[in-house]
Protein backbone atom coordinates (compact mmCIF):
# COMPACT_ATOMS: atom_id res chain seq x y z
CA UNK A 1 0.00 0.00 0.00
CA UNK A 2 1.40 3.40 -0.95
CA UNK A 3 2.06 6.09 1.64
CA UNK A 4 -0.59 8.36 0.23
CA UNK A 5 -3.24 5.62 0.43
CA UNK A 6 -2.14 4.41 3.83
CA UNK A 7 -1.93 7.80 5.47
CA UNK A 8 -4.70 8.97 7.80
CA UNK A 9 -7.33 11.59 7.12
CA UNK A 10 -6.25 15.22 6.74
CA UNK A 11 -8.75 16.17 9.46
CA UNK A 12 -6.59 14.48 12.08
CA UNK A 13 -3.56 16.39 10.91
CA UNK A 14 -5.47 19.67 11.19
CA UNK A 15 -6.56 18.85 14.72
CA UNK A 16 -2.96 18.20 15.65
CA UNK A 17 -2.03 21.59 14.22
CA UNK A 18 -4.67 23.39 16.28
CA UNK A 19 -3.58 21.50 19.36
CA UNK A 20 0.03 22.60 18.90
CA UNK A 21 -0.68 26.23 18.05
CA UNK A 22 -0.52 27.47 21.62
CA UNK A 23 2.44 25.39 22.69
CA UNK A 24 5.20 27.25 24.51
CA UNK A 25 8.82 26.68 23.66
CA UNK A 26 11.38 27.31 26.38
CA UNK A 27 13.79 28.79 23.85
CA UNK A 28 14.43 32.48 23.31
CA UNK A 29 14.56 32.87 19.49
CA UNK A 30 17.54 35.20 19.82
CA UNK A 31 19.61 32.17 20.85
CA UNK A 32 18.94 30.57 17.48
CA UNK A 33 20.98 33.08 15.48
CA UNK A 34 24.68 32.33 15.55
CA UNK A 35 27.57 32.25 13.11
CA UNK A 36 29.77 29.18 12.96
CA UNK A 37 33.02 29.85 14.80
CA UNK A 38 34.69 26.46 14.61
CA UNK A 39 37.38 26.12 11.94
CA UNK A 40 39.43 23.25 10.60
CA UNK A 41 42.29 23.94 13.01
CA UNK A 42 40.03 23.32 16.00
CA UNK A 43 39.05 19.82 14.92
CA UNK A 44 40.49 17.17 17.22
CA UNK A 45 43.42 15.35 15.63
CA UNK A 46 44.82 12.19 17.15
CA UNK A 47 48.56 11.71 17.30
CA UNK A 48 48.20 8.07 16.24
CA UNK A 49 46.73 6.03 13.39
CA UNK A 50 44.55 2.94 13.56
CA UNK A 51 47.46 1.09 11.95
CA UNK A 52 49.34 1.64 15.22
CA UNK A 53 46.56 0.15 17.37
CA UNK A 54 47.06 -3.40 18.75
CA UNK A 55 44.48 -4.89 16.39
CA UNK A 56 44.17 -8.02 14.27
CA UNK A 57 45.85 -7.38 10.88
CA UNK A 58 42.84 -8.44 8.82
CA UNK A 59 40.67 -6.25 11.01
CA UNK A 60 43.02 -3.31 10.36
CA UNK A 61 42.65 -3.88 6.62
CA UNK A 62 38.86 -3.78 6.93
CA UNK A 63 39.00 -0.53 8.90
CA UNK A 64 41.29 1.07 6.32
CA UNK A 65 38.92 0.08 3.50
CA UNK A 66 36.09 1.74 5.41
CA UNK A 67 38.06 4.96 5.77
CA UNK A 68 39.14 4.56 9.39
CA UNK A 69 42.59 6.18 9.24
CA UNK A 70 42.84 8.21 12.44
CA UNK A 71 40.56 7.81 15.46
CA UNK A 72 38.08 10.50 16.43
CA UNK A 73 38.36 12.03 19.88
CA UNK A 74 35.95 9.59 21.56
CA UNK A 75 37.65 6.63 19.85
CA UNK A 76 41.15 7.81 20.77
CA UNK A 77 40.37 8.60 24.41
CA UNK A 78 38.43 5.41 25.19
CA UNK A 79 40.24 2.67 23.23
CA UNK A 80 43.02 1.84 25.70
CA UNK A 81 40.65 1.83 28.69
CA UNK A 82 38.14 -0.39 26.89
CA UNK A 83 40.85 -2.85 25.88
CA UNK A 84 41.79 -2.99 29.58
CA UNK A 85 38.13 -3.83 30.41
CA UNK A 86 37.63 -0.59 32.31
CA UNK A 87 34.04 0.61 32.54
CA UNK A 88 33.63 3.83 30.58
CA UNK A 89 31.14 6.68 30.76
CA UNK A 90 31.36 8.57 27.48
CA UNK A 91 29.63 11.92 27.07
CA UNK A 92 29.38 12.48 23.33
CA UNK A 93 26.70 13.18 20.77
CA UNK A 94 25.73 11.00 17.83
CA UNK A 95 28.05 11.66 14.91
CA UNK A 96 31.26 11.81 16.96
CA UNK A 97 32.30 8.23 16.19
CA UNK A 98 30.74 6.51 19.22
CA UNK A 99 29.67 3.42 17.28
CA UNK A 100 33.23 2.57 16.25
CA UNK A 101 34.46 3.61 19.70
CA UNK A 102 32.73 0.62 21.27
CA UNK A 103 32.61 -1.74 18.27
CA UNK A 104 36.35 -1.76 17.57
CA UNK A 105 37.39 -2.91 21.10
CA UNK A 106 34.49 -5.41 21.19
CA UNK A 107 35.49 -6.90 17.84
CA UNK A 108 39.16 -7.12 18.76
CA UNK A 109 38.47 -8.76 22.11
CA UNK A 110 35.96 -11.15 20.49
CA UNK A 111 38.60 -12.19 17.95
CA UNK A 112 40.91 -13.03 20.81
CA UNK A 113 38.39 -14.82 23.04
CA UNK A 114 35.95 -16.26 20.42
CA UNK A 115 33.09 -16.21 22.95
CA UNK A 116 29.43 -16.42 21.88
CA UNK A 117 27.63 -14.22 22.66
CA UNK A 118 30.31 -11.81 23.81
CA UNK A 119 28.46 -8.47 24.00
CA UNK A 120 24.98 -6.95 24.12
CA UNK A 121 24.43 -3.47 22.68
CA UNK A 122 21.23 -1.71 23.80
CA UNK A 123 20.03 1.41 21.96
CA UNK A 124 16.84 3.52 22.07
CA UNK A 125 15.74 3.50 18.43
CA UNK A 126 15.30 0.94 15.69
CA UNK A 127 17.23 3.06 13.21
CA UNK A 128 20.27 3.24 15.47
CA UNK A 129 20.17 -0.53 16.11
CA UNK A 130 20.07 -1.26 12.37
CA UNK A 131 22.85 1.24 11.76
CA UNK A 132 25.13 -0.36 14.36
CA UNK A 133 24.40 -3.84 13.01
CA UNK A 134 25.21 -2.68 9.48
CA UNK A 135 28.51 -1.15 10.62
CA UNK A 136 29.47 -4.29 12.56
CA UNK A 137 28.88 -6.50 9.52
CA UNK A 138 30.78 -4.06 7.30
CA UNK A 139 33.97 -3.93 9.35
CA UNK A 140 34.05 -7.65 10.24
CA UNK A 141 33.96 -9.04 6.69
CA UNK A 142 36.08 -12.19 6.49
CA UNK A 143 36.58 -12.38 10.27
CA UNK A 144 33.91 -15.05 10.91
CA UNK A 145 32.14 -12.89 13.46
CA UNK A 146 28.36 -12.60 13.54
CA UNK A 147 25.83 -10.18 14.93
CA UNK A 148 22.05 -10.28 15.34
CA UNK A 149 19.73 -7.28 15.52
CA UNK A 150 16.36 -7.32 17.31
CA UNK A 151 13.98 -4.37 17.12
CA UNK A 152 10.31 -3.62 17.61
CA UNK A 153 7.92 -3.41 14.68
CA UNK A 154 9.17 -6.68 13.20
CA UNK A 155 7.88 -10.27 13.35
CA UNK A 156 9.12 -11.75 16.62
CA UNK A 157 8.86 -15.28 15.17
CA UNK A 158 11.71 -14.36 12.82
CA UNK A 159 13.72 -13.32 15.87
CA UNK A 160 13.13 -16.75 17.40
CA UNK A 161 14.52 -18.32 14.22
CA UNK A 162 17.52 -15.97 14.19
CA UNK A 163 18.34 -16.91 17.78
CA UNK A 164 18.80 -20.55 16.81
CA UNK A 165 22.23 -19.45 15.61
CA UNK A 166 24.31 -17.92 18.37
CA UNK A 167 25.92 -14.58 17.48
CA UNK A 168 28.96 -12.88 18.93
CA UNK A 169 27.18 -9.54 19.36
CA UNK A 170 23.50 -8.94 20.11
CA UNK A 171 22.13 -5.51 19.17
CA UNK A 172 18.63 -4.31 19.94
CA UNK A 173 16.07 -1.96 21.40
CA UNK A 174 15.18 -2.42 25.09
CA UNK A 175 11.61 -3.70 24.82
CA UNK A 176 12.27 -6.24 22.07
CA UNK A 177 15.34 -7.58 23.91
CA UNK A 178 13.34 -7.87 27.13
CA UNK A 179 10.50 -9.60 25.27
CA UNK A 180 12.94 -12.18 23.90
CA UNK A 181 14.45 -12.68 27.34
CA UNK A 182 11.01 -13.26 28.90
CA UNK A 183 10.21 -15.79 26.16
CA UNK A 184 13.47 -17.52 27.16
CA UNK A 185 14.60 -17.26 23.54
CA UNK A 186 17.51 -14.94 24.39
CA UNK A 187 19.87 -15.93 27.20
CA UNK A 188 22.35 -13.23 28.19
CA UNK A 189 23.21 -14.52 31.67
CA UNK A 190 26.73 -15.46 30.59
CA UNK A 191 27.40 -12.41 28.42
CA UNK A 192 30.53 -10.56 29.46
CA UNK A 193 30.11 -7.09 27.96
CA UNK A 194 27.26 -4.56 27.88
CA UNK A 195 26.94 -1.34 25.88
CA UNK A 196 24.22 1.21 26.65
CA UNK A 197 24.24 3.77 23.86
CA UNK A 198 22.22 7.03 23.91
CA UNK A 199 21.50 6.36 27.58
CA UNK A 200 19.79 9.71 28.17
CA UNK A 201 17.48 9.08 25.23
CA UNK A 202 16.53 5.65 26.57
CA UNK A 203 15.60 7.21 29.90
CA UNK A 204 13.57 9.97 28.22
CA UNK A 205 11.65 7.33 26.25
CA UNK A 206 10.75 5.47 29.45
CA UNK A 207 13.03 2.46 29.11
CA UNK A 208 14.30 2.50 32.71
CA UNK A 209 12.58 -0.75 33.78
CA UNK A 210 13.81 -2.55 30.67
CA UNK A 211 17.37 -1.37 31.27
CA UNK A 212 17.26 -2.47 34.92
CA UNK A 213 15.95 -5.90 33.93
CA UNK A 214 18.56 -6.40 31.21
CA UNK A 215 21.45 -5.39 33.49
CA UNK A 216 19.98 -7.51 36.28
CA UNK A 217 19.97 -10.77 34.32
CA UNK A 218 23.56 -10.36 33.08
CA UNK A 219 25.07 -12.30 36.01
CA UNK A 220 28.54 -12.58 34.42
CA UNK A 221 28.77 -8.97 33.26
CA UNK A 222 32.32 -7.76 33.79
CA UNK A 223 32.57 -4.83 31.42
CA UNK A 224 30.11 -2.01 30.73
CA UNK A 225 30.24 0.98 28.37
CA UNK A 226 27.67 3.73 28.75
CA UNK A 227 27.41 6.54 26.22
CA UNK A 228 25.17 9.56 26.62
CA UNK A 229 24.84 12.86 24.79
CA UNK A 230 23.96 14.67 28.02
CA UNK A 231 24.48 13.94 31.70
CA UNK A 232 22.00 15.10 34.31
CA UNK A 233 22.59 14.93 38.06
CA UNK A 234 19.44 12.87 38.60
CA UNK A 235 20.91 10.16 36.34
CA UNK A 236 24.07 9.73 38.41
CA UNK A 237 22.68 7.32 41.06
CA UNK A 238 21.49 4.95 38.33
CA UNK A 239 24.77 5.25 36.41
CA UNK A 240 26.69 4.41 39.60
CA UNK A 241 24.62 1.24 39.94
CA UNK A 242 25.41 0.19 36.38
CA UNK A 243 29.10 1.15 36.14
CA UNK A 244 31.97 0.05 38.36
CA UNK A 245 34.74 2.60 38.98
CA UNK A 246 34.31 4.08 35.49
CA UNK A 247 36.61 6.26 33.46
CA UNK A 248 34.68 9.35 32.34
CA UNK A 249 35.45 10.72 28.89
CA UNK A 250 33.77 13.96 27.89
CA UNK A 251 34.42 15.43 24.49
CA UNK A 252 35.96 18.87 24.19
CA UNK A 253 33.43 21.69 24.18
CA UNK A 254 33.96 22.64 20.54
CA UNK A 255 32.60 19.31 19.33
CA UNK A 256 29.29 19.47 21.17
CA UNK A 257 27.93 23.04 21.18
CA UNK A 258 27.05 23.63 17.55
CA UNK A 259 29.94 26.05 17.01
CA UNK A 260 30.49 24.44 13.59
CA UNK A 261 26.96 25.34 12.44
CA UNK A 262 25.61 28.59 11.03
CA UNK A 263 22.30 29.14 12.83
CA UNK A 264 19.56 31.54 11.74
CA UNK A 265 15.81 32.12 11.86
CA UNK A 266 13.14 32.78 9.24
CA UNK A 267 10.22 34.88 10.44
CA UNK A 268 6.71 34.40 9.07
CA UNK A 269 3.36 36.12 9.59
CA UNK A 270 0.91 33.34 8.64
CA UNK A 271 0.81 29.61 7.92
CA UNK A 272 0.64 30.38 4.20
CA UNK A 273 3.66 32.68 4.45
CA UNK A 274 5.49 30.03 6.45
CA UNK A 275 4.99 27.32 3.83
CA UNK A 276 5.87 29.71 1.01
CA UNK A 277 9.17 30.60 2.69
CA UNK A 278 9.95 26.92 3.32
CA UNK A 279 9.42 26.08 -0.35
CA UNK A 280 11.69 28.96 -1.34
CA UNK A 281 14.33 27.67 1.08
CA UNK A 282 14.11 24.11 -0.27
CA UNK A 283 14.48 25.34 -3.85
CA UNK A 284 17.53 27.34 -2.79
CA UNK A 285 19.08 24.15 -1.37
CA UNK A 286 17.88 21.96 -4.24
CA UNK A 287 20.07 18.86 -4.58
CA UNK A 288 21.47 19.18 -1.04
CA UNK A 289 20.39 16.89 1.76
CA UNK A 290 17.89 18.69 3.97
CA UNK A 291 16.37 17.38 7.20
CA UNK A 292 13.14 19.07 8.34
CA UNK A 293 11.84 18.56 11.87
CA UNK A 294 8.18 18.74 12.87
CA UNK A 295 6.71 18.15 16.33
CA UNK A 296 4.12 15.40 15.80
CA UNK A 297 3.59 12.44 13.50
CA UNK A 298 0.53 14.02 11.87
CA UNK A 299 2.43 17.32 11.47
CA UNK A 300 5.14 15.41 9.60
CA UNK A 301 2.72 13.80 7.17
CA UNK A 302 0.84 17.06 6.57
CA UNK A 303 4.04 18.96 5.80
CA UNK A 304 5.28 16.14 3.56
CA UNK A 305 2.04 16.36 1.56
CA UNK A 306 2.37 20.14 1.26
CA UNK A 307 5.96 19.89 0.05
CA UNK A 308 5.03 17.31 -2.59
CA UNK A 309 2.04 19.41 -3.68
CA UNK A 310 4.53 22.18 -4.45
CA UNK A 311 6.41 19.89 -6.82
CA UNK A 312 9.29 18.99 -4.51
CA UNK A 313 10.11 15.32 -3.94
CA UNK A 314 10.65 14.23 -0.33
CA UNK A 315 10.26 11.35 2.09
CA UNK A 316 9.30 11.24 5.76
CA UNK A 317 9.94 9.36 8.98
CA UNK A 318 8.09 8.92 12.27
CA UNK A 319 7.42 6.22 14.85
CA UNK A 320 4.05 5.04 13.52
CA UNK A 321 5.40 3.95 10.14
CA UNK A 322 5.78 0.19 9.58
CA UNK A 323 9.41 -0.81 10.04
CA UNK A 324 9.92 -1.58 6.35
CA UNK A 325 8.79 1.93 5.41
CA UNK A 326 10.94 3.50 8.14
CA UNK A 327 13.96 1.63 6.81
CA UNK A 328 13.22 2.55 3.19
CA UNK A 329 12.68 6.24 3.98
CA UNK A 330 16.00 6.42 5.79
CA UNK A 331 17.83 4.47 3.08
CA UNK A 332 16.40 6.75 0.39
CA UNK A 333 17.68 9.74 2.33
CA UNK A 334 21.10 8.25 3.08
CA UNK A 335 21.72 7.25 -0.54
CA UNK A 336 20.48 10.58 -1.92
CA UNK A 337 17.55 9.05 -3.77
CA UNK A 338 15.48 11.53 -1.76
CA UNK A 339 17.32 14.66 -0.66
CA UNK A 340 14.61 15.92 1.72
CA UNK A 341 13.49 14.09 4.85
CA UNK A 342 10.63 15.36 7.06
CA UNK A 343 10.76 13.77 10.51
CA UNK A 344 9.86 13.89 14.17
CA UNK A 345 12.57 13.87 16.84
CA UNK A 346 13.10 10.20 16.03
CA UNK A 347 15.68 11.56 13.56
CA UNK A 348 17.40 13.87 16.04
CA UNK A 349 19.42 10.93 17.33
CA UNK A 350 20.25 7.55 15.97
CA UNK A 351 20.77 8.42 12.33
CA UNK A 352 24.26 8.99 11.04
CA UNK A 353 24.12 10.73 7.67
CA UNK A 354 27.35 12.66 7.29
CA UNK A 355 26.47 14.97 4.39
CA UNK A 356 23.32 16.77 5.57
CA UNK A 357 23.68 20.39 4.40
CA UNK A 358 20.66 21.91 6.10
CA UNK A 359 18.54 21.24 9.18
CA UNK A 360 15.19 23.03 9.38
CA UNK A 361 13.11 23.39 12.54
CA UNK A 362 9.68 24.10 11.10
CA UNK A 363 8.60 25.00 14.63
CA UNK A 364 10.78 26.12 17.52
CA UNK A 365 11.72 22.96 19.48
CA UNK A 366 10.22 22.67 22.96
CA UNK A 367 13.63 22.66 24.63
CA UNK A 368 17.16 23.79 23.86
CA UNK A 369 18.37 20.22 24.40
CA UNK A 370 16.11 19.07 21.55
CA UNK A 371 17.40 21.95 19.43
CA UNK A 372 21.05 20.99 19.92
CA UNK A 373 20.39 17.34 19.06
CA UNK A 374 18.48 18.31 15.94
CA UNK A 375 21.00 20.72 14.49
CA UNK A 376 23.77 18.23 15.32
CA UNK A 377 22.68 16.25 12.25
CA UNK A 378 24.54 18.80 10.08
CA UNK A 379 28.08 20.16 10.11
CA UNK A 380 29.87 16.85 10.57
CA UNK A 381 33.31 15.53 9.72
CA UNK A 382 34.88 18.96 9.80
CA UNK A 383 32.23 20.61 7.61
CA UNK A 384 30.28 23.76 8.45
CA UNK A 385 26.54 23.12 8.59
CA UNK A 386 23.43 25.28 8.33
CA UNK A 387 20.41 25.30 10.68
CA UNK A 388 17.26 27.36 10.13
CA UNK A 389 14.38 27.75 12.60
CA UNK A 390 10.99 29.18 11.67
CA UNK A 391 9.76 31.82 14.11
CA UNK A 392 6.24 33.29 14.04
CA UNK A 393 5.60 37.03 14.27
CA UNK A 394 2.50 38.95 15.25
CA UNK A 395 2.46 42.75 15.09
CA UNK A 396 6.27 42.64 14.73
CA UNK A 397 6.59 40.66 17.97
CA UNK A 398 7.72 37.06 18.08
CA UNK A 399 5.22 34.60 19.50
Amino acid sequence: MSKSKRRGAPKKAKKAKRHNFGRKSKINPSLLVKKATKNQDEIYTSSRFFDEFPLNEKFKENLKKKGYIKPTEIQDKTFDFLMQKRDVLGIAQTGTGKTAAFLIPIIERTLRLKRKPFAVVVVPTRELALQIDKEFKSITKGLNLYSSCFIGGTNINKDFQTLRRTSHVIIGTPRRLLELIKHKALDIREVNTLVLDEFDKMLSLGFLKEIEHITGVMHRRQHTMLFSATLEQKQLPLIREILYNPITVKLSKSTTTGEHINQDVIEYISTEDKLKKLIELLKKYEGSKTLIFEETKSDVETLWEQIKTNGIDATYLHGDLPQKERTKSLQDFETGKKTILVATDIASRGIDVSDISLVVNYQIPLSFDNYIHRIGRTGRVGKVGQAITFVAKLDNKQI
